[in-house]
């Protein structure tokens, strides 16, 4: 189980965008996340009329390592460390913010 999942909403803490938000796109593997408007590059690409896609260059948002990003916790919207709980109503292993204690979705 992952402490940053898809659709979560992250703080970068290192490099060239350190201090910007944004949402999780996807996750690449264990270590490496993409996020909305973040690590933006220029990349060249090739038209391809079959496909309707148009040259030039594009925009293209790379992966980032998971270690350089804090989860936003959504009671103090203030960057939180993820911690692992069982539940005790349903008995699940449920995601929790470190910081105020509030339960992750």
């Amino acid at each position: 189980m992952s402490k940053i999942r898809k659709g979560d909403t992250v703080q970068i803490m290192r490099g060239k965008d350190s201090g910007k938000r944004g949402e999780v796109l996807a996750l690449v593997d264990d270590a490496k996340i993409v996020v909305r408007g973040i690590n933006v590059v220029k990349r060249a690409r090739k038209p391809n009329p079959q496909l309707g896609i148009k040259g030039g260059l594009v925009e293209v948002e790379k992966a980032i390592d998971v270690s350089n990003v804090m989860l936003i916790d959504p009671k103090t919207d203030k960057p939180t460390r993820v911690g692992f709980k069982v539940d005790e109503k349903t008995g699940k292993k449920v995601r929790f913010a470190k910081k105020s204690g509030e339960l992750l979705k």
